[in-house]
Parts: structure tokens; sequence; C-alpha cells
């Protein structure tokens, strides 16, 4: 068993109840159990600004999963909840990106492990130290990264 941490968002319909179910299909599948869910947060949207508030989590699992079947469960769980494809960026039921894996470092046309852009986005940071602040990636502390970033806007929705 590998841990891994998995970042949510949504800003789509009943976006902390997306994410909510989110965590628990993957909790449920084989091959994979939730350590630590951090609470829910409100997010400006990043990108593309001109659409709703996004609800950002983090999650951390153990998993007996390799990488790029991690991912393909992610994106299997994602169109199971409704997800369609649409703009980069733009507004979505539900999104799950699989943000590092403990030893795992990664570098290929479907998926790049640690997270490429994790440590610039506060969205995924605040939520990420919440449950994981000592974890290491790109040689720092996840709650270093965190103070490098504008979080203003962020609040948090729930424990």
């Amino acid at each position: 068993m590998t841990s891994a941490a998995l970042a949510f968002g949504s800003n789509l319909g009943d976006s902390a109840g997306m994410i909510g179910r989110a965590i628990e299909a993957l909790d449920a599948m084989t091959g994979v159990s939730v350590t630590a869910r951090s609470s829910l947060y409100a997010t400006p949207p990043w990108g593309v600004e001109d659409q709703p508030d996004f609800v950002n989590a983090c999650a951390l699992v153990e998993t007996g999963l390799a990488p790029l079947e991690l991912l393909i469960a992610c994106k299997d769980l994602e169109a199971a909840l409704g997800r369609m494809p649409g703009e980069r960026w733009g507004p979505r039921f539900i999104d799950i990106d699989v943000l590092w894996m403990d030893g795992v470092s990664v570098e290929s046309e479907r998926l790049t492990l640690p997270h490429p852009r994790m440590t610039e986005r506060a969205f995924v940071l605040v939520p990420l130290t919440e449950i994981a602040p000592e974890l290491i990636v790109g040689g720092r502390a996840v709650a270093d990264w965190v103070s490098s970033v504008e979080a203003g806007g962020i609040r948090k929705l729930t424990d």
C-alpha cells in the first residue's frame, strides 16, 4: 500500500454533497482506503474567473493501485458522478486530481507526480495543509508552500 494525496473540486450543483459522494465512493473502491479528509473550502475560481466559486477539499488515501491506475479510477469516478468534458478550468460537477504518491515520481503524457502546479494553487494547498502539513513536495513541506501563495478569498465551510 502507498500513501497518496488527492484534490477535489466542484462548482456546479450540490458541490459539498458531490465531493462527499466522491470521497465515499473512493473509500469503497477495492484497493483504496481514505485515511484523512480535509474540511471543505469555498474558493474563488482559478484560470477562468467568470464562473461560480468552487468548493475544494483534499484527502489522503492508502492504495494498492499503481499511479496510472489511481488516476484512471478517479477519472472513471468523475464520469460516473456526471462530469462531462468541458472548458479547461471551467465549471464542473466534480474534479479529482492525483497530487502526490509517496516515493513516486512520474512524468508522462497522462500523469505527472507530484502534480506540477500543486505548489502554486492555494485551493489545493490550504486543504492539504490541514491534513498533511509536513508532506514534502519539491523539497519543502506543504505548510511552507501555503505561505508563499495568495490565499485571499478562501473560506472554510466545514470541519
